[in-house]
């Protein structure tokens, strides 16, 4: 009965602004094209580090989820720097994330949040692109394309020729061969937010309810005795833990909140919200592959550095303060509150069945 009324706490805590926040990731969908965000990030300089960090922010991506649009960037020229301050900018935050993270901790932690995720982006785009320059500077899209497999490669439905040596650019040709600018679909916009995007987040969504839940139960009430002499440890923890787990920025909230009120330091629990959303064994595979063992090894120390650093400074800024008092968890939801929650677990439950049959689909 404990875990149960847990679960249903954080539930209430997050489904509102969760829900509200896929669907303003939706319509961000359709009005903003992707040519737009990839056509800003070709060159390798401060500017390019700093657009994509700020591109990054809203996209309501998870670790995993902004690989492709990585990939995508870097086949569209884009900086080493600039694809890695997009890789990590773009997964801990995301408008869902955000509003999220303000229901729950409100808005001072919120803007530190934030912030914070956007400093670490940049500093780590700018040190690779300082200490890790590639040997020849990268051919640009369509003459990569060309030199590569120019038979093969296809413009929408039409070959690309040899004569075809400029340079792609988002207004130009579309890198891609999209339809001329398309029309506001409401439909569209619920379609991506809770179907695509929430599809790819339900099962950590999932997972991140449940494990939030256990901890509210299965931590002891000491335990905040016994890190506030080691609270060094805390950090420490959280970094090692949150490396290489898989967890979104929504999900990974009601544990950072079950972490706090069970004594765990608003700064250690700012830890696991920053290095666990922006890292996993996964995308680490991934970065290396993209750019290079030197960038990973940037990529990973500006992550768990900054993220231990900025923790400290939380703490010190909530010094004195109880840290139970900054998580906003209400045992009495009104009308509203519970019927999101009641369509937030039907909206999970509907995709893992899904992804469930899904899968038995394709192993037959």
């Amino acid at each position: 009965m404990d875990f149960l009324q847990a679960l249903i706490e954080l539930t209430y805590a997050m489904a509102p602004f969760i829900l509200f926040g896929l669907l303003i990731a939706g319509i961000l969908h359709e009005v903003v094209p992707d040519s737009f965000i990839k056509k800003h990030l070709g060159k390798d300089d401060t500017a390019s580090v700093i657009k994509a960090t700020l591109f990054g922010i809203p996209i309501p991506v998870c670790s995993c989820g902004v690989i492709p649009l990585a990939t995508s960037l870097q086949k569209q020229g884009a900086s080493k720097g600039a694809v890695l301050s997009f890789l990590i900018s773009t997964p801990i935050t995301g408008i869902d994330s955000i509003l999220a993270t303000f229901g729950m901790f409100g808005w001072l932690f919120t803007i530190y949040r934030i912030v914070t995720s956007t400093i670490i982006a940049i500093i780590a785009g700018l040190l690779v692109n300082r200490f890790d320059i590639p040997k020849a500077q990268a051919p640009l899209f369509g003459q990569t394309s060309i030199k590569a497999k120019p038979t093969q490669v296809r413009f929408g439905t039409k070959p690309i020729t040899a004569s075809f040596t400029q340079s792609c650019s988002g207004e130009s040709c579309s890198c891609g061969s999209e339809a001329p600018k398309k029309r506001f679909s409401f439909t569209e916009a619920l379609r991506y937010g809770f179907i695509t995007l929430l599809g790819d987040i339900a099962k950590p969504l999932f997972w991140g309810l449940v494990i939030g839940a256990l901890i509210s139960v299965a931590i002891p009430e000491d335990l905040s005795a016994y890190l506030a002499d080691k609270a060094w440890l805390s950090y420490l923890l959280a970094v090692a833990i949150a490396v290489p787990m898989y967890v979104c920025a929504t999900a990974s909230l009601p544990i950072a909140a079950a972490l706090m009120l069970h004594g765990v330091s608003a700064g250690a629990a700012f830890v696991f919200l920053t290095a666990g959303p922006a890292t996993n064994t996964v995308t680490i595979g991934v970065v290396k592959k993209m750019l290079g063992t030197k960038s990973v090894g940037i990529y990973l120390a500006t992550i768990a550095v900054g993220s231990i650093i900025f923790g400290i400074v939380l703490d010190w800024i909530f010094a004195g303060v109880d840290v139970k008092t900054i998580v906003h968890i209400d045992e009495h939801a009104g009308i509203l509150t519970m019927a999101s929650a009641v369509l937030l677990w039907i909206l999970i439950l509907y995709h893992l069945v899904r992804q469930k049959l899904a899968t038995k689909s394709c192993c037959r």
